[in-house]
């Protein structure tokens, strides 16, 4: 885990970018029903915006209530593997409630049917959640903290 703000800012980065592209993987597949190079092409051509949209969100808004929260949660003793597992799920809850409606007001923006907003943000939520949750857990966290410790060793990026 990051010990500071600077390291925190950096593995924010890398965390966003692998849960953005692989969500929009996810999602696009979801609408087009087969995993094609068109999915692939959909997804990055759309992680741009999604990316900088996740990474405001995350550092500006989810990420300290989040931490708050997960550290209330925690017990003093508390190993890291539970720690992460918290803060992981504490983060990935509300990331999931905004990213879905940003996915659902990115998919209405096309189709122009805004009647349909509240009906397909509840359903992508729990669609997602099914994917982001033990995706965060069991991949992306486990995956993207090896490589930022490989990239950055402890002590290497100064508050």
């Amino acid at each position: 885990m990051p010990s500071n703000k600077r390291e925190s800012f950096i593995y924010t980065i890398m965390m966003c970018f692998v849960m953005v592209f692989w969500m929009s993987l996810y999602n696009i597949y979801l609408h087009s029903g087969a995993f094609t190079l068109e999915v692939f092409k959909s997804a990055w051509l759309g992680l741009p915006l999604g990316y900088c949209c996740a990474l405001l969100l995350d550092w500006f808004v989810v990420s300290t209530p989040a931490k708050k929260v997960a550290f209330k949660l925690l017990p003093t003793f508390a190993s890291p593997l539970r720690k992460v597992l918290t803060v992981s799920t504490c983060m990935v809850l509300p990331m999931v409630f905004f990213m879905s409606l940003y996915g659902s007001i990115e998919v209405l923006s096309q189709t122009q049917e805004w009647n349909k907003l509240f009906i397909m943000w509840g359903t992508n939520i729990l669609k997602n959640l099914v994917m982001a949750l033990p995706f965060q857990i069991i991949i992306a966290g486990p995956l993207v903290r090896k490589m930022f410790r490989r990239v950055f060793p402890v002590g290497t990026i100064l508050a």
